[in-house]
């Protein structure tokens, strides 16, 4: 074994400045770019600054106001859990929500809370893990699902593939529908409930919302008779 493969070398530093100074200007120059791109590509302003917003409020709380109406609650709120391509989803204590960006009219963090960016606020850091990454990314990263969130933008289809056998309530613009995730296509959402299976187009959905085996056990009885 060689020299150099037993004592694994390390890049040198990106800036020559403090590294509080150089977190200052790589935010100054990432919002900065994120305003020109909006300009010159105006149709995707929204998902551009919705994705940025929610990947500088990472697990943390907040309040998003859907387009559509709800009558038991005019806002959904939760804790940031995963940003993709094309959704967020939140996290709360009784259940887990994913959101398309077309179906968000606004985000905003809840009042009193304090308006900070700092993506690692829970990360731990592990030196270990830092050399994994360096030296072995692709192994590394695809065995944790924190760091294929920090590191790639998946989309709803992909996501929610990943979470087949989940029962979950789906809503669109046309209704209701729940069911048990089987699969997803390039295009639609398969949900199984007893007999009946559920094609949703995927560009039609709204929110899909975990669900209680109680809530369940109503949409059985309500399928039966």
């Amino acid at each position: 074994m060689t020299k150099s493969s037993e004592h694994p070398s390390f890049s040198s530093p990106t800036s020559a400045v403090s590294a509080e100074e150089t977190r200052i200007l790589e935010e100054q120059i990432t919002q900065t770019n994120l305003f020109k791109m909006i300009g010159h590509y105006e149709p995707h302003r929204k998902t551009l600054v919705l994705k940025k917003f929610f990947k500088m409020k990472r697990h943390q709380e907040v309040v998003i106001t859907p387009l559509f109406t709800e009558k038991e609650e005019n806002t959904i709120s939760g804790k940031v859990t995963a940003v993709g391509r094309d959704f967020v989803m939140l996290t709360s204590l009784k259940k887990r929500i994913w959101l398309p960006y077309a179906a968000i009219g606004s985000a905003e963090i809840p009042v009193g809370t304090p308006t900070y960016s700092n993506p690692h606020q829970n990360f731990i850091y592990d030196n270990q893990l830092r050399q994994k990454i360096i030296l072995k990314f692709g192994e590394t990263v695809a065995k944790r699902d924190a760091l294929v969130q920090q590191f790639f933008e998946e989309s709803l289809r992909t996501n929610l593939h990943t979470w087949q056998g989940t029962w979950v309530e789906v809503r669109t613009d046309g209704g209701r529908f729940t069911g048990r995730i089987m699969k997803t296509d390039k295009k639609h959402l398969h949900l199984k409930l007893l007999r009946n299976n559920h094609v949703i187009p995927l560009e039609r959905i709204q929110s899909v919302t975990t669900i209680r085996i109680m809530a369940v056990w109503k949409e059985w009885i309500r399928a039966v008779f």
